[in-house]
């Protein structure tokens, strides 16, 4: 196999092909057939857009837009659509790249995309956000019909995002299509349970490795780098495991408490566009070090890129939880492998956002909705099952839990890929 060039730290799509290198190297059917690595190292197809907008002042701005389809052999095509500010077409690639293999750890029938909207949503009213939504599903829904690619939220986007991008889909193919995209809101056609069951999946795969690496599961002191929906859902489900978060940040900062913290109060300042910074009751930090205070288990749940090698060697944690998209580089991985600190990867850890969307997608098609109690067992059962197979290839192969799923991944893509003949 062609060896890829040593990884750049803020190169995502580099750091992405060198991750599946990795796992590659270290199973015979990959290793041994340049074809696969060549297929499953590019995207099939990515698509740039630009969406002229029409804002509350009668101007027009112009905003550039990607989608990008990775691997569609265990088809269709998930993938969430982001709202942020800064992006490179790299790092467009790498996600729908490491989508399409978080898909496949845990067994579910897709294939993965992702797609991006340069914007800061915070300098859009709800009125130009509208627009903004309507106009990207306007400029590739030809590309985002159900059966081919069906979108969900990720960074600053949400359910009511997802109820005007399926609406809006709806009226351009002339039926109700709720099953276009996933992530909606109840009313129309979202899943019981999406909020809670995602983050309790969180919970259930960080239990199951605790229990398989024979640690204790009670007195847990936690860092949460991100304080946002994702870290502070978690946050309050652990609160009932007697895991105390003693560190909590966001962009402006973080805070720290021994006690923890009253995680309404935080959940209602972020809600008011406040940052962490602002709690009272709490020693304050402004710089990035908060990965690297004293803790059990550290859980970045930001962006990309925050564990490098710069301050990897500097982690003082037992466990990383990785609830964000690829929030630790390859070279960082080394290092903390080599400081026995396991890391629970995102591809196995932050797998229950598209289970939880998947399950909607399916009650969409059907027309039949779940209870919650029925939602969270189904989750439960993939959950376990699935962390245990990991865990299990990680004993086998005698490597670390990322390249485990990876291997795992990789083999379900490249066994759908011959069946289909793409091979």
């Amino acid at each position: 196999m062609k060896e890829v060039s040593e990884v750049v730290i803020n190169d995502a799509f580099e750091n992405a092909k060198k991750q599946i290198q990795n796992s590659c190297n270290l199973f015979e059917d990959c290793h041994s057939d340049e074809n696969i690595y060549a297929i499953i190292s590019e995207p099939k197809r990515i698509i740039e857009v630009n969406i002229p907008v029409k804002m509350d002042n009668w101007k027009v701005k112009v905003f550039t837009a990607y989608r990008s389809q990775h691997n569609d052999s265990r088809w269709p095509f998930k993938g969430w659509v982001r709202f942020h500010q800064d992006v490179n077409k790299s790092e467009v690639k790498a996600l729908s790249m490491w989508m399409t293999f978080k898909c496949a750890v845990v067994d579910i029938p897709l294939g993965w995309g992702k797609g991006w909207i340069i914007v800061n949503p915070k300098e859009l009213s709800i009125w130009e956000l509208e627009r903004l939504s309507r106009a990207y599903v306007r400029a590739l829904y030809k590309y985002l019909w159900p059966e081919k690619d069906i979108p969900a939220p990720d960074v600053n986007t949400n359910a009511q995002i997802m109820a005007w991008m399926m609406d809006e889909y709806s009226t351009l193919v002339w039926k109700n299509s709720p099953w276009s995209f996933t992530g909606k809101p109840l009313s129309s056609g979202g899943s019981l349970g999406r909020a809670t069951a995602t983050a309790q999946g969180w919970v259930y795969v960080l239990q199951k490795i605790l229990e398989l690496k024979d640690d204790n599961i009670k007195d847990k002191k936690i860092i949460i780098q991100w304080a946002w929906n994702a870290g502070l859902t978690f946050a309050k489900l652990i609160e009932d495991l007697w895991w105390i978060v003693v560190w909590i940040s966001d962009s402006k900062g973080g805070i720290y408490n021994e006690k923890g913290f009253d995680l309404e109060k935080i959940t209602e300042m972020k809600k008011n566009r406040k940052s962490v910074i602002e709690y009272e009751e709490a020693e304050k930090i402004f710089d990035d070090k908060i990965l690297e205070m004293d803790c059990d288990i550290l859980v970045p749940a930001a962006l990309e890129n925050q564990i490098t090698i710069l301050n990897a060697k500097n982690i003082k944690a037992k466990h990383v939880l990785e609830l964000a998209n690829w929030p630790t580089t390859p070279n960082a991985d080394k290092i903390l492998t080599e400081k026995n600190i396991t890391l629970i990867p995102d591809i196995l850890a932050n797998a229950w956002w598209v289970m939880v969307s998947y399950f909607e997608q399916v009650q969409n098609n059907t027309n039949y909705y779940w209870e919650e109690e029925e939602i969270s067992k189904k989750l439960f059962k993939k959950i376990t099952k699935s962390t245990l197979e990991v865990f299990k290839i990680s004993e086998e192969y005698k490597t670390d839990l990322r390249s485990a799923a990876y291997i795992i991944s990789i083999k379900r893509v490249i066994n759908a890929m011959k069946d289909r003949g793409e091979v």
